[in-house]
């Protein structure tokens, strides 16, 4: 007597059709999250560089009024810091051109490329620091705006 029993090893092509589907959809989902939380992940390190730059300015501006009697802000902010952000290009003052990149723009920008290759800048103006007499003796400290702008191509005036 012979007993016919089918071995079946493996999946149909309708399951493997299924998951194949499933898997889309999954990725449907989670891409456009992960981008988003990558976005706001760079825009929060962001915030934290310029805040370190805003204390290390007024730290600076303290030790200047202690040491000359009047507060005062650097030509390049990252001069005021004691270390540097990862990625800042001290031998350029052009536009950040590189993934993570900071510099200081001849311009007076500070600008950051992020990793979906957006620059974003901030413009910083250390004040006025003339001696003379009358008007030109009122010195005032900078100022530091906050994010302008994003674009594809950040292009000087």
């Amino acid at each position: 007597m012979k007993t016919n029993t089918q071995n079946n090893k493996g999946f149909t092509l309708i399951e493997l059709i299924m998951v194949t589907i499933i898997l889309g959809i999954l990725a449907a989902v989670a891409i456009p999250r992960y981008t988003a939380t990558v976005k706001l992940a760079e825009q929060a390190a962001e915030d934290a560089v310029i805040s370190s730059i805003r204390a290390g300015l007024e730290t600076y501006a303290t030790e200047k009024l202690m040491k000359k009697g009047r507060r005062a802000w650097p030509d390049n902010p990252f001069e005021a810091l004691t270390e540097y952000p990862v990625g800042y290009n001290d031998l350029t003052t052009d536009a950040a051109d590189v993934d993570g990149e900071w510099t200081f723009t001849s311009d007076k920008h500070i600008t950051h490329q992020r990793g979906d290759n957006s620059i974003w800048h901030w413009i910083y103006d250390e004040g006025n620091q003339a001696q003379g007499s009358g008007q030109e003796n009122q010195a005032s400290v900078g100022t530091l705006e906050d994010r302008i702008s994003s674009s594809d191509a950040y292009t000087q005036p």
